[in-house]
C-alpha cells in the first residue's frame, strides 16, 4: 500500500444559482494578461448544452482522456507514434473557434467622437487580430438555456434519451455546471505531454505545469477529456488552473470556493492507495470506474491507515485534514457526491452532488414519498453526466437528499421526528443531522479544511539564505 493525500472539492450542484461570481476572481487574478483573453480556468456552464469548448463532452471526436485497448489502458488519442505522426497538425486539437475569439472595443472612439444626432455605438474587435469582427460565441453563450433549442441537442448526456422531446417547452429543465481542472489522479494531460512539463504535486495531489519546460506542443490541450488545458497564444505555453496552490498551502480555499455566493463548494484531504490507479482505471466496464475509485479511498480514522500513511511521509496535519475532511463524507462516507464522465477514466478529484429538481408527478397519501423518475431532470441524464450511464449511484445520492429533506420537515415542522426515509436509504438520525449542516449551516472552518503547506525546519531558514548569498572575498 502507497498512500497518498490528494486535495479534493465537491460542489453541490442543488445550490448552484449560475451567478458567475467564481469565474471572476479566478479571471482577474490568473488569467488577466495577453494571450488568456479566452482562457476561463473556471467556467459555468448551463445544461443542457454543449458546453465551452464546444461539445468537449464528446470524445468520439476530440479522443481525449484513455481508453482501453487489448485490455490495456492507453492513451485514447494515441501513443508516441501517433503524436509524432500529428506534431504538425493535430486534428483533436480545439481551435479558437471551438472557446471563443476573444474582443474588445476601442472605447477612445467614444470619447472622440463629434456632436452626433444618435448615440455613437462601437464595434467589437478582436484581440487576436485587432479587426473587426462578428460575435458569434462566447464562454457563456448557453447562459439559462439560450440557444438550447440549437446546441442542446447536440449534448452528449442525453445519449439514450429523446432530446427533442426534451427540449420542448413544457418538458425542458436547466441546471448550471461549474467546472474547473479536475486534477486527476491519472492526468491525462501529463501523460500527453512529450516535454514532461505536466507534473502532480506529491505533497497534495495538486496537477501544475512548468511553463519553463514547455515547448507549446499542445497534446495536452488535445489529451485532457475535460478540456482545461489551455494554450496562451502569446507566451506560446500551455497553462491550467492551479487550484489555488498559494493559498491552499497557506491553508486558505480556492479563489472559487472563497467567493461563491451560494456556498456550493467544499474542500478537504482525501487519503489514498496510489498502488490501485491502474486498477481502477483500467476496469473492464465504464461503469465500474466509480466503484474502483471509490475503494482506493482509505478511512482516515482506522489505526492502521493512519499509521501507514505517517511511515509514507503524509505529515499529521493531513492525517488530521483528512478526518474531519468534508469531501470524505460527502463522497465517500455518504455517497452523495459523484465524478463527472468517470468513463474518460482520468480519476477526476472534482465532484458533484447531484441537484434535485421539480417534481412533476408525487404518489403516496402523505405526499412525503416521490418517485425520482418524476424528477423534471432526467436521472438518465445526470447518470450519464455523472456515472458513465450507470444510475444506480445518482439514484442512491438523490433519495438519500429526498428522504433528507423529508426526515428535517418531520423534526422543525411536524415536531415528531421520523426516520421512516432515513431507514430506506441506510442513513441514521445522527448521519442525517451531520448530513444537514454541512449541506446547509456548515461554517467557514467545516466546508474549507485546508492544512498548511509543510516546509522545512524554520530554524534552519537563516542557514538556507545564507547559503544563496554572494561569496566572501577569499572564500566560497
Amino acid at each position: 500500500m502507497k498512500i497518498k493525500a490528494q486535495i479534493a472539492m465537491v460542489m453541490n450542484l442543488d445550490k448552484c444559482i449560475g451567478c458567475h461570481t467564481c469565474s471572476i476572481p479566478c479571471k482577474n487574478v490568473w488569467t488577466n494578461r495577453a494571450g488568456a483573453e479566452y482562457i476561463w480556468y473556471n467556467n459555468v456552464e448551463t445544461k443542457p448544452g454543449i458546453g465551452y469548448p464546444k461539445k468537449w463532452e464528446d470524445q468520439s471526436h476530440w479522443r481525449g482522456g484513455w481508453a482501453l485497448r487489448n485490455g490495456k489502458l492507453a492513451l485514447a488519442a494515441g501513443g508516441r507514434a501517433g503524436k509524432l505522426a500529428k506534431i504538425f497538425y493535430n486534428p483533436q486539437l480545439p481551435q479558437i473557434d471551438d472557446y471563443y475569439e476573444p474582443w474588445t472595443y476601442n472605447y477612445q472612439d467614444l470619447i472622440t467622437s463629434p456632436s452626433r444626432e444618435h448615440q455613437p455605438s462601437l464595434r467589437p474587435k478582436s484581440a487576436v487580430t485587432g479587426e473587426n469582427m462578428r460575435i458569434r460565441w462566447g464562454p457563456n453563450w448557453e447562459d439559462d438555456l439560450a440557444g438550447a433549442n440549437h446546441t442542446g441537442k447536440d449534448d452528449v448526456n442525453f445519449r439514450g434519451l429523446q432530446s427533442d422531446v426534451l427540449l420542448q417547452f413544457k418538458n425542458v429543465f436547466m441546471l448550471h455546471l461549474p467546472r474547473i481542472c479536475e486534477h486527476c489522479l491519472n492526468a491525462s494531460c501529463m501523460a500527453s505531454c512529450p516535454s514532461g512539463a505536466i507534473y502532480k504535486r506529491d505533497e497534495d495531489g495538486i496537477v501544475l505545469l512548468d511553463q519553463e519546460r514547455c515547448r507549446g506542443w499542445r497534446f495536452c490541450a488535445s489529451g485532457c477529456p475535460y478540456k482545461k488545458v489551455y494554450f496562451n497564444w502569446q507566451t506560446g505555453r500551455s497553462e491550467k488552473c492551479i487550484f489555488c496552490y498559494p493559498r491552499i498551502e497557506a491553508g486558505m480555499p480556492t479563489l472559487c470556493a472563497e467567493t461563491c455566493v451560494g456556498r456550493i463548494r467544499y474542500i478537504g484531504v482525501l487519503l489514498y492507495d496510489a498502488e490501485k490507479i491502474r486498477s481502477a482505471a483500467s476496469t473492464s466496464l465504464d461503469r465500474e470506474v466509480y466503484p474502483a475509485q471509490i475503494d482506493m479511498f482509505l478511512d482516515p480514522w482506522d489505526p492502521d491507515v493512519a499509521v501507514q500513511a505517517a511511515r509514507s511521509g503524509i505529515p499529521q496535519s493531513f492525517i488530521e485534514a483528512a478526518r474531519l475532511s468534508p469531501v470524505y463524507k460527502l463522497a465517500v462516507e455518504w455517497r452523495l457526491a459523484l465524478p463527472p464522465h468517470p468513463e474518460f477514466r482520468t480519476l477526476p478529484m472534482v465532484w458533484y452532488i447531484p441537484p434535485l429538481s421539480p417534481l412533476t408527478r408525487a404518489m403516496g397519501s402523505t405526499g412525503e414519498t416521490f418517485e425520482l423518475d418524476s424528477m423534471r431532470i432526467p436521472i438518465r441524464y445526470l447518470a450519464n453526466l455523472l456515472a458513465a450511464g450507470d444510475e444506480v449511484p445518482v439514484r442512491l445520492a438523490l433519495s438519500r437528499l429526498l428522504a433528507l429533506r423529508a426526515y428535517m420537515r418531520s423534526v422543525n415542522v411536524d415536531k415528531a421526528p421520523d426516520t421512516a426515509p432515513l431507514d430506506a436509504v441506510g442513513l441514521t438520525a445522527q448521519s442525517a443531522e451531520q448530513m444537514y449542516r454541512l449541506l446547509a449551516i456548515a461554517k467557514y472552518d467545516e466546508r474549507y479544511v485546508v492544512p498548511t503547506a509543510v516546509k522545512d525546519d524554520p530554524a534552519c531558514l537563516h542557514l538556507d539564505q545564507g547559503r544563496a548569498a554572494f561569496p566572501l572575498k577569499g572564500g566560497s
